[in-house]
């Protein structure tokens, strides 16, 4: 036995090493049988910003009312919501005397007259307390929308900063204003406050 594997010792070594690679060969192939499949990629789609939330107001609604009081709504609210908001109308309200259509603008006071009262008070307009408020004190001074500041905006009726902020910003945009009705194309600028700022802005 000795003498010959003394004689075929190159065979034995060739033999021993072809078995080690085989053996390693068939472990990888089953280890690699045995390996999980990996997750198949997904690619989630980019949810879009989300939008603005539309910018609020802040209204008094007084006279012939529930709950009178200050009120924040949606900025494109309406008489009639305003008068929801404070508990609806009195038994002797007159609702035939106003608008319930009319369109709101921010520190805006709301009145619902009363049955009994023969004319409906003249409410005052609400103005910043801003030094541009000089410029509506004499006559025939008008303000320019289209090269007004925000701040001198501000003195105008029913025109708080967001809104004057918003004029600056819309003609910055799409140029100036070729007609003082074309300011009613800002947002949140309808025939309510447009009625109140008509007499003072020009657009020369």
């Amino acid at each position: 036995m000795g003498r010959w594997l003394q004689n075929h010792r190159e065979g034995v070594v060739v033999g021993l090493l072809l078995s080690l690679v085989f053996v390693t060969a068939l472990g990888a192939v089953l280890l690699g049988a045995k390996k999980p499949a990996p997750a198949p990629i997904v690619i989630q789609p980019i949810s879009p910003f989300p939008s603005p939330t539309p910018q609020s107001i802040q209204v008094y609604v007084s006279g012939a009312v529930l709950q009178p009081g200050v009120y924040v709504l949606p900025w494109d609210s309406r008489l009639q919501q305003a008068i929801a908001a404070a508990g609806g109308a009195t038994v002797d309200g007159d609702l035939v005397r106003v608008n319930l259509a009319e369109r709101l603008y921010d520190e805006q006071q709301v009145y619902v007259p009363y049955q009994w009262e023969l004319v409906t008070p003249v409410l005052p307009t609400a103005v910043p307390n801003t030094s541009n408020n000089v410029l509506l004190a004499v006559p025939g001074q008008k303000i320019n929308i289209n090269t007004a500041s925000a701040t001198e905006l501000e003195a105008l009726p029913g025109i708080g900063p967001a809104l004057a902020q918003r004029i600056v910003e819309y003609r910055q945009a799409r140029g100036p204003f070729r007609r003082p009705e074309d300011i009613k194309q800002v947002k949140g600028i309808g025939d309510a406050i447009f009625a109140e700022i008509k007499n003072w802005i020009t657009v020369e």
